[in-house]
Order: C-alpha cells, then structure tokens, then sequence
C-alpha cells in the first residue's frame, strides 16, 4: 500500500515489461477471438515524467528516455505507443490502445490515490473496467472470464519478504481458475536466491509450460539495486521463445551501461 509506481515510472524495468506487453497481447490477437486483458496491479495509468516523483529520481531518462529517438525495429511499436499516448503509459493505457473492438480491460488497484487517478484516466470506457480490489482475491473472482482467452499481468509491488511466494500462490491459483489463460509474473532480480526459490517453487507446483525471460543490466550481486527484471509466462503464446529474445537484445543494447555481468536471458523452466 504504501508503494508508488510514479517514482520509477518509464525506468529500463517499465520498458522491459512494456514492451513484453505489447508483444503478448499482439500475439494473442493472431486469432480473431476476443481476449481478456486482467491488470492484476495496474498503478494510476499515467505519469509525468517531468514532474513530480519521476522527475525527482530521474530514472527514467536511463530507461525510455533512450529509446525515444530512432527506437530499434523491435522496440518500434511499444515506443510509437508511449509517444502517441503522451506522458508516460501504465500497462493499462497501453493495453487499451491494444484493445480491438472485441476485447476487454480490467485493470485493480488497491492504492486509494492511484486507484482515483486510474478511474480518471481510463473513464468513460466500456471496454474497460476499473476495480479497487486486492489482487489475489481478484485471481479467484474475475476468473475464467467470458471471453475463454485472455492474458493476466502481474506486477506486485515486491514490499513484503514473501512477496514472490504470494505470486506463486497467485499463479497456481489463476491457472487452476483459467488453464488456458495466459499468465505474464514480471520480478525484481537483486540477487539470485530469491529468484532461484521463485523458480524452483514453479517447477514443484505441477503447472506446465512456463518459460522465463530477463533481462540483466549488471550482476546481481547486490540485493539493494535493482540490477535486473524478469518476466514469468505461463502458457507462453505461440513463437514466444524465438520473437522476444530480439525484443531482450534490443532493451539491452539501447539501455545497458556495459557492466560487467549484463545479459538476457530466456529459459523453459517447466515444458507443455
């Protein structure tokens, strides 16, 4: 509750989640078929980066403030979003800029603040839905949803020690409500143990085909930095493993610093 998401809006964590973003819901959209788009943490949905907490931390002029001038071809579509939207967009506005007229958003937040200002910024919608609702109790009540197909982000704050074991608790708990839905966990990688134990607790749940991208900016030898995120996706769509690693390459040459230890990464943690 106490997290805010302004603060590190637009940063190298929010381009990587975004722009995996943007790729999954295209790749959903292959079929005709209307799709679900549930924003288990969605934030406020808009942030100024040149004013307030984002202009004071400044983080993100390492992050999108690189990749706004000439974006790399994989990055063309997530950048042309962020610049047509104006300011900087949450998931939730980017989703929606996604949405076809068959599709569905519905975003929670828990945040008495940012929940107002998301009401504000996606209002008056009918293809969007906004909730002041807890997450995990939102996993067991918004699923399975009507439209039979959908992606589910989550993007918890990470406040609390155990926050990676609530998200896999989360995830169990959705795939078991919704077995074909598409489940896309973003993380914090600090250091390697809590990451390894987040994994490891996947691979004993008994849910199938998991794979996990990431992407490092430096070792992660020091569990006060950030040094790198990564994204769990369950059910990956069709061609995910051969179309995000060029996404990873391009987050990396246009936002790496050259430190020792930057990489990306995509690894099948558990098989179809």
């Amino acid at each position: 509750m106490n997290y805010r998401h302004a603060f590190h809006a637009g940063n190298f964590a929010d381009c990587f989640k975004h722009a995996l973003l943007i790729w999954l819901i295209g790749a959903l959209q292959r079929k005709p078929a209307s799709i679900l788009v549930l924003d288990t943490h969605a934030g406020a949905g808009r942030y100024d980066l040149a004013a307030g907490p984002a202009e004071r931390t400044g983080e993100w002029r390492n992050g999108i403030g690189r990749l706004l001038d000439d974006p790399p071809p994989p990055l063309a579509e997530y950048v042309g979003l962020v610049r047509d939207l104006g300011l900087y967009p949450g998931s939730p506005l980017l989703a929606r800029r996604k949405l076809r007229p068959q599709d569905r958003l519905v975003c929670c937040e828990l945040h008495p603040e940012d929940y107002a200002t998301l009401r504000r910024n996606c209002a008056p919608d009918p293809q969007v839905a906004v909730h002041r609702r807890d997450a995990w109790e939102a996993l067991g009540a918004l699923l399975p949803p009507r439209e039979r197909r959908g992606l589910i982000l989550l993007d918890p704050p990470y406040e609390s020690p155990d926050e990676f074991d609530k998200l896999a608790a989360g995830l169990c708990k959705g795939v078991a409500k919704f077995p074909a839905g598409v489940f896309a966990a973003w993380y914090p990688v600090k250091h390697r143990a809590p990451v390894r134990a987040f994994h490891a607790a996947m691979q004993a749940s008994g849910v199938r085909d998991i794979v996990a991208a990431e992407l490092l900016l430096r070792a992660p030898l020091d569990p006060a930095r950030l040094n790198g995120c990564g994204m769990l996706v369950l059910n990956p769509p069709y061609r995910f493993e051969q179309e995000v690693p060029p996404i990873l390459a391009a987050l990396l040459e246009r936002l790496g610093s050259r430190e020792a230890g930057e990489e990306t990464g995509m690894l099948r943690l558990v098989g179809e």
